[in-house]
């Protein structure tokens, strides 16, 4: 099997948790936090619909500078509403599965790097780029957003198992 499909599979399967955390996060919270170091809730829901945008940058960009040099920081989009995050999920989805269609695996044996302010911070393959930066980073990120909304009385949905507000599968 090609990496390549079996990122796409995984792709989907990770998907369905993303998609079921974010139909639970409650709106008009978006400053909401459960402690000053957390990041707030709406960045936190706008990070895990975003997160699958990653995978077109790591396979269509040699590097990415988090900070470039001489350019201001930039801030992403507040949202609105629930359908926001879920159309923005949808739309990044879409355009990892086109990306990962049109690759190949030797093109994923190639190195990418994130820079920091014009600095190399990380050089690695790309395929490792999108299990760990993609995939892996995803799942902390939802794991995140599950505790957030267990605090915010939302109800937790069932991603790698059960879950006390859904109980099975």
């Amino acid at each position: 099997m090609k990496i390549t499909e079996l990122f796409l599979d995984e792709l989907e399967r990770e998907t369905v948790g993303s998609r079921s955390a974010l139909e639970r996060v409650p709106e008009g919270k978006n400053d909401w936090k459960p402690h000053e170091k957390s990041m707030p809730l709406g960045y936190l829901s706008y990070l895990v619909a975003a997160i699958p945008s990653w995978i077109p940058m790591a396979i269509n960009q040699d590097e990415l500078d988090l900070y470039p040099p001489g350019k201001p920081k930039s801030k992403p989009p507040e949202w609105r509403s629930r359908g926001e995050l879920l159309d923005l999920l949808e739309d990044n989805v879409a355009k990892a599965r086109e990306a990962l269609r049109k690759t190949t695996d030797e093109h994923l044996m190639t190195n990418w790097k994130l820079l920091v302010g014009g600095r190399v911070v990380s050089e690695e393959p790309r395929y490792v780029v999108i299990r760990d930066s993609v995939f892996n980073h995803a799942a902390h990120h939802r794991g995140q957003l599950t505790v957030y909304l267990r605090l915010c009385s939302a109800s937790v949905p069932a991603i790698y198992g059960p879950s006390a507000d859904e109980g099975k599968f």
